[in-house]
């Protein structure tokens, strides 16, 4: 019998998809899909003029992240795969749902595709008029010290940045608060897990880590990531010993002290188990002269059916405190009596196929947007066309950029940029350009969602910088285009935390764009610049160690291979070339 044979579902492929049609089933009341876009979950009322707060992440967490979409929690979800990031366009579309004319708080956990994929998304909702703001939780104390305290995984500890920004917006506070509080709770919440045995993915049927019989993980991560230690199982009380000792320590929790505490499950642990981590948490407290404010046990934040639990702290001061006491009720999760709330209809859809759309006429006015004149409409015509010509040039080079990619990362950076074109050239097909922003715009959102893939993230993100600089320009002259693509290089640089010689597309990138700005007011003798120095940045990459992204991970192997995101962008300007060359 395999692992795969044990579990209740149907076709793997449709796991997520069938747990949601289920849950919409079950609590449509309170639950509607967004845009009709069944991975974007959103409340069917909410209140008028409120601050929306959307989460989102991988299936397999129940009840994080769609337990916590309810009257004092989270407006908005958007789910993506088992252990995998929703894609921007689901973002997107919970963060308009979610919008009620005060802005949208984006609250997730720290995880790289997360992180991605929601930055691109807020790029979305800009255009649109939407303000964003973003908090991570960012609480587990065993994936980094406390000096790196940013860079934390973030796991069950999120509950408590949810509970406080969830009732901060429902008394009416505005953005700015309800993300400064939510960011107090992330960086005063702790928690340390421990695992007992793996759970097993729907989709591949086996075991998504390896832990010997009889062994446990002290500080595993909710995906299976490895902790500080690998050891026999020991007894409850000298789990909850480990577990709570080092959160005290990370946090400086002091005597006489105020906290929260959450035990909480991992998907196969007997709730009998999490009362004696419970029991012996409040123990260790109270020799501390700690006081427990408030208590939670049970499963909210799981991993499938992985054995093991967590505890988190939050220490709390009396706003905090307050907050956390407030109402709040989910499907997943009731605190208290609610307060009835004064609600409108679901909230607002606008309309998000023009990337100039926008709710307001003031926010048009502030996106600098300019009104469409019959030259801003030739210029952006002829930039589209252009596009239009290269890109399917620039998707033949798949094969080599995958083979390149699977030296040093995963492999699909080749069918990122085919995927990447066919959405671009469908979201050009018939299209009017109103000015040469809207077809760097309409690519730029295309490419970001095409695939979900760092590359297509950071590449996506950067056009949509590039587009929203060239807002108002006229024709495309060399001026306007070395601002573009400095505004492109910068947005990439900023999301993927990057800077040349890291071994990524900006040790290409950023020369080609510096020979552009030197270079001679003919076209094609600028494009020659361009290309010569992007292919010297390639070559330049080929002995560096990757600093960024999956290939990091490959650590001193990855030197002696050429970077393929910047061999992807060489080999685009190669397809600028032959096309000005052909059509001279």
């Amino acid at each position: 019998m395999t692992a795969l044979s044990t579990k209740l579902i149907n076709a793997p492929e449709d796991f997520v998809d069938e747990v949601i049609d289920g849950i919409l089933g079950a609590h449509g009341d309170g639950l509607r899909a967004a845009s009709g876009d069944a991975r974007a979950i959103v409340r069917t009322a909410l209140p008028a003029g409120t601050v929306g707060i959307v989460t989102g992440g991988g299936s397999g967490h129940l009840p994080l992240f769609l337990g916590y979409v309810g009257t004092g929690l989270c407006s908005g979800v958007a789910v993506g795969n088992v252990f995998s990031s929703p894609s921007p366009e689901q973002i997107h579309a919970a963060t308009v749902a979610s919008d009620t004319g005060a802005g949208v708080l984006y609250l997730y956990g720290n995880y790289g595709g997360d992180v991605f994929n929601f930055d691109l998304a807020a790029d979305l909702a800009a255009l649109d008029g939407i303000r964003t703001a973003t908090v991570l939780g960012a609480d587990d104390v065993a994936s980094a010290p406390r000096e790196k305290a940013r860079s934390r995984r973030g796991v069950a500890g999120i509950f408590f940045a949810y509970k406080i920004a969830g009732a901060s917006a429902a008394r009416g506070d505005d953005l700015d608060t309800v993300a400064s509080l939510a960011q107090r709770a992330a960086d005063r919440t702790g928690t340390m897990g421990v695992g007992l045995a793996p759970t097993v993915l729907p989709t591949t049927g086996k075991p998504s880590f390896d832990l010997a019989e009889g062994q446990m993980e002290i500080g595993v991560g909710i995906h299976g990531e490895p902790g500080r230690r690998t050891g026999p199982i020991a007894p409850a009380d000298a789990v909850a010993d480990e577990l709570v000792q080092t959160i005290v320590a990370d946090l400086g929790i002091e005597r006489g002290a105020r906290v929260a505490v959450l035990v909480n499950g991992l998907g196969a642990t007997p709730l009998e188990e999490l009362y004696l981590l419970s029991r012996r948490t409040r123990q260790l407290l109270d020799e501390r002269e700690v006081r427990i404010h408030r208590a939670y046990v049970g499963e909210f934040a799981t991993s499938l059916e992985m054995a093991g639990a967590s505890i988190s702290i939050l220490a709390l001061d009396d706003e905090l405190a307050a907050l956390l006491d407030a109402p709040a009720d989910s499907p997943f999760f009731a605190q208290g009596g609610v307060a009835p709330e004064a609600v409108t209809a679901a909230a607002p859809v606008h309309e998000t196929g023009d990337p100039q759309t926008t709710p307001s006429a003031d926010s048009a006015a502030d996106s600098g947007t300019a009104v469409a004149t019959a030259e801003a409409t030739a210029a952006g015509a002829a930039l589209a066309a252009a596009i239009t010509a290269v890109a399917p040039r620039w998707a033949a080079h798949a094969d080599e950029l995958r083979d390149l990619d699977a030296a040093l990362g995963d492999g699909d950076l080749g069918i990122t940029v085919s995927s990447g074109v066919a959405a671009i050239l469908v979201a050009l097909d018939g299209v009017t350009a109103t000015d040469i922003a809207d077809p760097v715009l309409r690519a730029g959102r295309a490419f970001a969602t095409a695939n979900p893939s760092t590359f297509a993230a950071l590449v996506g993100g950067g056009l949509l910088a590039a587009g929203g600089s060239l807002q108002g320009h006229g024709p495309l002259d060399r001026a306007a285009l070395v601002a573009a693509m400095r505004a492109l290089a910068a947005r990439i640089a900023e999301r993927g935390k990057a800077q040349a010689g890291d071994k990524t597309v900006l040790d290409a990138l950023l020369p080609s764009i510096d020979a552009l700005a030197a270079a001679d007011a003919d076209p094609r003798a600028a494009v020659a610049a361009m290309r010569a120095a992007a292919w010297a940045g390639v070559r330049g990459t080929t002995e560096l160690v990757s600093q960024r992204g999956r290939a990091a991970w490959v650590g001193e192997r990855s030197a002696g291979r050429p970077d393929p995101g910047a061999t992807a962008y060489a080999r685009l300007l190669d397809e600028v070339a032959a096309w000005l060359d052909e059509t001279a």
